[in-house]
């Protein structure tokens, strides 16, 4: 048992002791029972009737309650309020109160008085469903407001309609509190007495025949009347615990490290054509995105909140938007469902239900092809993982899972990849990207990657979309982006850290200050594209880029060298005009005059501001 602060076993103890101390008096007064006095076929019939009546009204709250509770999870605005606050009433009412209410309602002369539901039995399953719905109705609002919106909507984009995502992943994930509300439910039910007995006091409920009969009988006729009422409620919550008990599970197969992916032998399968305009305007937020591109691949790259999943969820028909436009090789997706428009999307934290085992985790789409969903677990070495659950697994094993889920599809036109490798260290996020990358070169399909990573978006992307504040700053192929950034901001996206100021002069270099002119390249290997002799340029070269090299081609100064971290030593040298921060060898010479070399090739080049 894990340690407990003594103040909170004290106080735990104390309540739980005066909860107990009611029951344990009545046991004290058994010798005082009247045990000849009861009328035992009464107190049968009453006890059938509150069984009867409590399971009536238990199944009905269950049947009305559970979608009700979903709805107050999921809805939103003013009308959401109102009903949430509505279902609470009937726990701030006395429950003679409440009796008195469904008498306006129900009784004679009521709007539906008309059913005779008063001195019924039908009346009592009413009252008891009023004041006990309640408790069914809080706990599934809060166990479906817990479930992550994002497994419905991986659900949608597998091929599920609402329907089908409710029942097969909402439900299922929110059963236990479900349960553990409907036992409550029951109980409360099962104990009504005020406004049963002002709406119906015939015939008898055992809370009503335990009144009558402390008014003809006193104190000793109670313990025989309390005791069926004790055991009925006893055996519900054992049952109730019993089912919501932890299921075993049997122990998972231990593997070592998955086999990488085969590479594609496959030729590159050919562009498509994306066309987007995005328009939604949040409070604070915009999100203004018009773009085309006929690559196979695409890289979303900005900060926090500027919009990326947004757009990434828009084009797999998650987020509604008035005017929005999605064409894929002519094809206007906009108008259809997500379940329609044939996405592979894997989210952020992958959204893998955690009541699905692996392997019916990766054949969960509608039109999921088993046989090629085998094959993906083959490829992505999930085979001896198929009867784990996704608590019981690594990220880099969750990741496969999703990527097998999402591509084990009948058809895919779109992979949505939403930071599939934030979560994971370098070295298996350097090995699933390389995997990735292999399954994706041979598919005819259009994959659009979100990420923070600059790196990751020019290993795997042939176009890169720059986005800050929810507007594109700077779009097109990833090697152009990277050499022309066009602006600081969009230089610092693609990870520049060193940067300086300098001249265009006429032979192409760039004057850098102190008579230092830099070599300026293409990506390509293409002549350099620079703006006209004269013009005034930011440049920037990655930290690792810059190189301290005995016969460099430029002259700079070492201004400090910082410990050994990771196997590079930090430094700061003066390079023209600019002090630069870079990463050399451990070795590198002294403070002092020193030459450097960097790759034309590897300098960005934009506009100053």
């Amino acid at each position: 048992m894990r340690r407990m602060p003594g103040a909170v076993r004290f106080l735990a103890c104390l309540l739980g002791l005066w909860l107990l101390a009611p029951f344990a008096a009545g046991l004290l007064r058994l010798g005082d029972a009247d045990w000849s006095g009861v009328d035992r076929a009464a107190l049968s019939r009453a006890a059938g009737v509150s069984v009867a009546s409590a399971g009536i009204a238990t199944l009905l709250i269950g049947l009305f309650g559970i979608p009700l509770g979903y709805v107050l999870a999921r809805g939103r605005g003013w009308w959401t309020a109102l009903l949430g606050g509505a279902v609470q009433l009937p726990l701030a009412l006395p429950p003679l109160a409440g009796g008195v209410l469904l008498l306006f309602l129900l009784g004679y002369g009521g709007p539906l008085g008309a059913l005779g539901l008063s001195e019924h039995f039908a009346g009592i399953v009413a009252a008891e469903m009023f004041v006990a719905a309640p408790f069914l109705i809080i706990a599934a609002r809060s166990a479906f407001a817990a479930i992550d919106p994002a497994l419905e909507d991986v659900a949608a984009t597998l091929g599920h309609r609402p329907g089908a995502i409710f029942l097969r992943v909402s439900l299922p994930l929110a059963w236990r509190p479900i349960l553990a509300g409907l036992v409550l439910a029951w109980l409360r039910a099962f104990g009504e007495f005020g406004a049963t007995v002002m709406l119906a006091y015939h015939p008898y409920s055992l809370p009503v025949f335990t009144y009558v009969a402390f008014g003809e009988a006193g104190l000793p006729s109670m313990l025989p009347v309390l005791a069926p009422t004790l055991g009925l409620a006893v055996l519900v919550m054992a049952a109730g615990h019993w089912l919501t008990r932890p299921l075993a599970r049997q122990a998972p197969t231990r593997t070592g490290l998955l086999p990488p992916l085969a590479e594609s032998g496959a030729a590159e399968a050919p562009p498509r054509h994306l066309a987007l305009a995005l328009h939604r305007a949040l409070p604070g937020f915009t999100l203004e995105l018009r773009l085309e591109s006929r690559a196979r691949r695409i890289a979303v790259l900005g900060p926090s909140g500027s919009g990326k999943s947004m757009t990434l969820r828009a084009i797999a028909g998650l987020e509604g938007m008035a005017g929005m436009q999605v064409r894929l090789d002519g094809q206007d997706l906009s108008p259809l469902p997500p379940e329609r428009r044939a996405v592979a999307y894997v989210p952020q934290g992958y959204g893998l239900p955690a009541h699905l085992t692996v392997a019916r985790q990766v054949g969960f789409a509608v039109d999921c092809v088993p046989d090629r969903a085998a094959a993906w677990m083959a490829a992505l070495g999930l085979e001896d993982l198929a009867g784990r659950y996704p608590d019981e697994l690594s990220p880099g094993q969750r990741q496969r899972v999703a990527l097998a889920r999402a591509l084990s599809r009948r058809r895919v036109d779109l992979v949505l990849l939403d930071e599939p490798f934030s979560a994971l260290d370098a070295p298996l996020r350097a090995r699933l990207r390389r995997e990735v990358l292999a399954v994706l070169r041979g598919m005819n399909v259009l994959t659009v990657l979100v990420t923070h990573d600059p790196a990751e978006a020019l290993a795997m992307a042939e176009d890169i979309v720059l986005l800050d504040g929810g507007r594109i700053i700077r779009a097109g192929p990833a090697a152009a982006v990277f050499a022309r950034p066009g602006s600081d901001l969009a230089a610092r996206l693609l990870g520049a850290e060193a940067i300086g100021d300098g001249v265009v002069l006429p032979d192409g270099r760039i004057d850098v200050g102190q008579g230092v002119a830099l070599l300026v390249g293409h990506p390509d290997g293409e002549a350099a594209d620079l703006p006209p002799p004269g013009t005034r340029v930011r440049w920037s070269a990655r930290p690792h880029q810059i190189r301290p090299m005995d016969d460099g081609a430029y002259p700079a100064r070492i201004l400090w060298r910082g410990a050994v971290r990771d196997g590079q030593r930090p430094m700061r040298l003066l390079l023209g005009d600019a002090e630069l921060e870079i990463l050399a060898d451990p070795s590198c010479m002294a403070d002092g005059p020193c030459r450097v070399s960097i790759d034309p090739r590897c300098l960005q080049i934009w506009p100053a501001a």
